[in-house]
């Protein structure tokens, strides 16, 4: 052998494994380190994507794990207004990896819960997720007894899974920077009210990232020493950016870092992987095909084809999925309404 290039699968070349191939024929684009079966016991929690995942889960038989399930005589609809059976907590979005380990350090006694709560029209809103309960709390008390159920939601969601499936989906946040909180959104676009004075615009750089990432692993793992953990990066673009800078670059700069650190994080640790679920997206050779008119949302034939390459390549891996789950695979991806926080800001580009 001359070099090692010799020696490398087709997989390693462009030509082979992209170029000359249709973008429906290119495959393979996952190696997975662990098996994802229909019996684990499947956590999902992150950006808006992350909704995606488990959608598709549960269409296909696995056992996604609802933590904190709606009250037994509510309507579906309205369990769906009040954001259950969203992600397996309560928490609406989790959009940065700071938000991730705020909620595991106050589920797990490891950090002070937000004092902080906004209060408008006689109404309570949770800054750590203001959009969660529509037109807001009642009281205060009200407010806080649902975060209590929350944190035990997490706390059960995290000791019972065998998967915790976590999708990484935005740098930009903002922050009280007095106590260092971090918000679900900016104040005063959801809720509460904007004072310069007391609130900063942060956008995580890669190793604020990773720390905080690897933080919320060991909160996680000293609570669940089996717990396996299963990285993605949304493919969906910025609503809005506060960098100062265009939208489109920002979104770059923003999935950029998310991709590096998944990465990083999944090398640096032999129970976390990464599924890429965001090149399958945004890849120029799926040539923008699963991308709604807006350019912005991943229609549900893009989610469904992220979905077929996750089970194929788990199949190549470990072998042939249980019949039954093979069985409930072909009901498809659920293209239910997806919740996401973060369109709201579209409201203020104006007309």
């Amino acid at each position: 052998m001359q070099n090692p290039y010799q020696g490398f699968p087709p997989r390693a070349f462009w030509r082979k494994a992209v170029g000359e191939l249709s973008p429906f024929a290119i495959g393979g684009l996952w190696q997975p380190k662990f098996p994802v079966r229909p019996a684990h016991r499947i956590v999902t929690a992150g950006s808006c994507f992350a909704q995606h995942i488990g959608k598709a889960l549960k269409a296909r038989g696995y056992r996604w794990l609802d933590a904190e399930p709606a009250p037994a005589l509510m309507k579906p609809e309205d369990a769906q207004s009040f954001n259950y059976g969203i992600f397996s907590f309560r928490t609406g979005n989790i959009y940065t990896t700071r938000m991730l380990r705020q909620w595991l350090e106050q589920a797990f006694g490891e950090g002070d819960g937000p004092g902080e709560v906004w209060q408008q029209g006689g109404r309570f809103f949770d800054p750590m997720r203001p959009a969660i309960e529509p037109g807001g709390f009642a009281s205060r008390a009200e407010l806080n007894a649902a975060r209590r159920a929350t944190h035990a939601a997490i706390r059960r969601a995290v000791k019972e899974a065998d998967l915790f499936v976590f999708t990484l989906g935005l740098t930009e946040s903002w922050a009280n920077c007095e106590t260092g909180l971090e918000y679900a959104s900016c104040p005063g676009t959801v809720a509460g009210t904007y004072d310069a004075r007391r609130h900063v615009f942060v956008n995580h750089r890669p190793e604020a990232i990773e720390a905080d990432l690897k933080a919320a692993l060991q909160i996680m793992r000293a609570a669940n020493p089996a717990l396996r953990v299963l990285l993605t990066v949304s493919p969906v673009p910025l609503t809005a950016t506060a960098s100062g800078g265009h939208v489109l670059p920002a979104t770059t700069w923003s999935k950029s870092a998310l991709r590096a650190v998944a990465g990083m994080v999944a090398e640096d640790h032999d129970f976390v992987d990464y599924f890429p679920s965001y090149e399958i997206i945004t890849a120029p050779a799926f040539r923008g095909m699963f991308y709604a008119p807006n350019q912005r949302s991943v229609i549900p034939e893009g989610v469904d084809f992220v979905m077929r390459n996750f089970f194929a390549d788990q199949e190549a891996a470990f072998g042939r999925q249980p019949r039954a789950a093979r069985r409930a695979r072909k009901a498809g991806a659920s293209t239910g309404a997806i919740k996401c926080e973060e369109e709201l800001l579209d409201a203020f580009a104006g007309k």
